[in-house]
C-alpha cells in the first residue's frame, strides 16, 4: 500500500462515492419524469414508456436513499439492476459497442460503483 495513512478516510471515500452516484441517478431519474406526458409512438412504444416511467420513480427514490446512508446496499442493488438493464438494452438490443457514442461504458462504471457500494456497505 502506497498511502496507508489514507485508510482512516475510507468511510469518507465511500460517502463521496455514494454522493456522486446518487446525484447522477437523481438528475437522470428526474429527467425521465417527462415520460409521464408522452404518448406511445413508433420511436417510443408504450412498453418502453412504461419502463421509463418506472425508472423516473425508482432512480430518484433510490438515489435519495443512497445519499442519506439508510438502506444503502438495498438502494445500490436497485440501481445496479437498473444498470444491468441499461447495459442489456444498449449492448444486446441496440447493438451499441462499449465506447462508441451512446455506448455503455458510462453504464458499466455506474454498475461497478453500485457493486462497490454494496460490497462496502
Amino acid at each position: 500500500m502506497i498511502f496507508p495513512q489514507l485508510i482512516q478516510y475510507s468511510d469518507f471515500g465511500i460517502f463521496l462515492l455514494r454522493l456522486a452516484v446518487g446525484l447522477i441517478f437523481l438528475i437522470h431519474g428526474t429527467q425521465k419524469l417527462a415520460m409521464w406526458k408522452m404518448k406511445p409512438s413508433p420511436e417510443m412504444p408504450s412498453k418502453m414508456i412504461n419502463i421509463m416511467r418506472a425508472l423516473s420513480v425508482v432512480e430518484p427514490v433510490s438515489s435519495l436513499v443512497l445519499i442519506s446512508g439508510i438502506f444503502t446496499q438495498l438502494a445500490a442493488g436497485a440501481l445496479a439492476l437498473v444498470m444491468v438493464g441499461a447495459i442489456y438494452f444498449k449492448a444486446v438490443v441496440w447493438k451499441k459497442k462499449f465506447s462508441e457514442p451512446g455506448g455503455w461504458e458510462f453504464d458499466f462504471i455506474l454498475l461497478a460503483a453500485n457493486l462497490a457500494i454494496i460490497l462496502n456497505g
